[in-house]
């Protein structure tokens, strides 16, 4: 008995070792300021974007998943008057949880001079859609009132692409510029689980470059009407694919952002199933794996808790099947993990800003919550391996000095004027009630 509660000691002493010399972001504790969450703004919903109204003011525009459009100070004030209000645009809501809703926004790279805005946003279902599918994501392009660069005309909608979802889940919903001055789309895989069900061919949307689920899009809003295709776009002869396809093989990529320094590339937080969830840096046609793939692991569509051994390296015309630059185990797939960190990814930023140099070139994320019903979303610091050809990031979590603990849903992330980012939250999982917060890491 007294040997085994040696080895037992000896192996408890072992483990606190090992925790101690497990390598931690910067805090104040080697010099480094720490990192904490400012309280910037509230009342909202279920905030989902938060991008720099760029007119030289320092506002913010908050996009709030229930349909409304914000302006805040620099300070944090809530305008009273909305930059834009599409509640009568969207679909039915659920009053609970619903993924649906106003997902994306981002102001043209010339919008000083053009005043164009784009959203992304779920519409009721269209006539031409099947009858049993669910409501039809538009992509649209609006202007702002020629008299006030801080709301926008309701009567100057353009709607650039329709697209029809069998499902209520895995919208996706973000939209981004490109520093090729062209609009990236992300888009779900229609929903369900698997990709299989009404909407899903029998590879998966993921995989079938003949629809635009599954997939991250690029359109040129330049040109066409009502939009046009970059001519370098992988399938922009429409051969073998959609043209406005960029990459595919994504499951519901919630949140997309550009690198705005380094090489400017495109991080996509991809949400996995079941059992592992993904950071992919997106790149010209390539094929992300879903749902061949979850992660650097092996899908099985018969018993998603359990990786197959072995599965295709390749897509279906023999391209390779890209791995993501990290991943995480799902805490639904896996409870009795320890290292199980969270269920449902929530994309950030690299962050470039300057009140945190311990942050920087570092992609800043979290996860929405540690628990569906209650509210227990983190926070993640990635890093860039130094080693050579290594393209796998290291990942850990980013320790808060206050709070300790975020307390809420993460929802989404933004960045302002500076480079600065902010953390969006909800206080419930559900689109009903003023939960909502805005938050601003800053060193504390």
């Amino acid at each position: 008995m007294k040997t085994k509660l040696f080895a037992r000691a000896n192996v408890l002493l072992a483990s606190i070792c090992l925790l101690n010399f497990t390598p931690r972001p910067a805090s104040a504790a080697d010099g480094t300021p720490g990192i904490g969450l400012k309280l910037i703004a509230e009342g909202f919903t279920s905030p989902t974007t938060l991008i720099p109204l760029d007119d030289g003011s320092g506002r913010l525009l908050v996009a709030d998943q229930i349909g409304i459009i914000s302006v805040l100070t620099k300070e944090g004030a809530k305008a009273e008057q909305p930059f834009f209000d599409v509640r009568s645009r969207l679909t039915k809501l659920i009053e609970g949880f619903d993924e649906r809703g106003l997902l994306g926004l981002a102001l043209h790279p010339r919008f000083k001079e053009n005043r164009k805005v784009y959203l992304e946003y779920s519409a009721p279902r269209r006539d031409t859609a099947p009858s049993d599918w669910d409501s039809t994501l538009h992509v649209s392009e609006f202007r702002v009132s020629e008299n006030d660069a801080a709301r926008v005309d309701p009567a100057s909608e353009r709607v650039l692409l329709e697209i029809d979802k069998p499902y209520f889940n895995h919208n996706a919903g973000c939209i981004a510029f490109g520093p090729d001055g062209y609009l990236y789309i992300s888009v779900g895989d229609g929903g369900n689980a698997n990709d299989e069900g009404r909407g899903h061919p029998p590879q998966g949307n993921g995989q079938d470059t003949t629809v635009l689920l599954g997939k991250i899009l690029r359109i040129d809003v330049d040109r066409g009407n009502p939009c046009s295709i970059p001519s370098d776009n992988p399938f922009a002869d429409g051969k073998k694919g959609r043209p406005e396809i960029f990459a595919y093989g994504m499951r519901n990529a919630w949140r997309i952002s550009f690198d705005r320094g380094g090489n400017h590339e495109l991080f996509a937080g991809d949400v996995g199933q079941t059992m592992f969830e993904e950071v992919d840096i997106i790149v010209k046609g390539g094929n992300y794996g879903w749902n061949i793939r979850e992660g650097f692991h092996c899908f099985n569509r018969q018993d998603p808790l359990h990786p197959l051994e072995d599965c295709p390296k390749v897509g279906a015309s023999g391209e390779p099947l890209l791995d993501p630059v990290l991943e995480y185990k799902n805490i639904n797939g896996q409870r009795k993990d320890p290292e199980a960190r969270g269920i449902s990814i929530t994309g950030g930023h690299v962050y470039r800003g300057k009140a945190l140099p311990q942050l920087e070139g570092k992609y800043v994320f979290g996860d929405w919550s540690r628990n569906f019903v209650l509210p227990d979303g983190v926070l993640f610091v990635a890093t860039r391996s130094s080693a050579p050809g290594e393209k796998k990031w290291t990942l850990e979590p980013l320790e808060l000095v206050s709070p300790k603990k975020i307390g809420a849903f993460v929802v989404g992330f933004g960045q302002d004027a500076e480079g600065e980012l902010y953390v969006l939250t909800n206080g419930r999982n559900a689109i009903t009630g003023s939960t909502g917060k805005v938050y601003k890491l800053v060193p504390m």
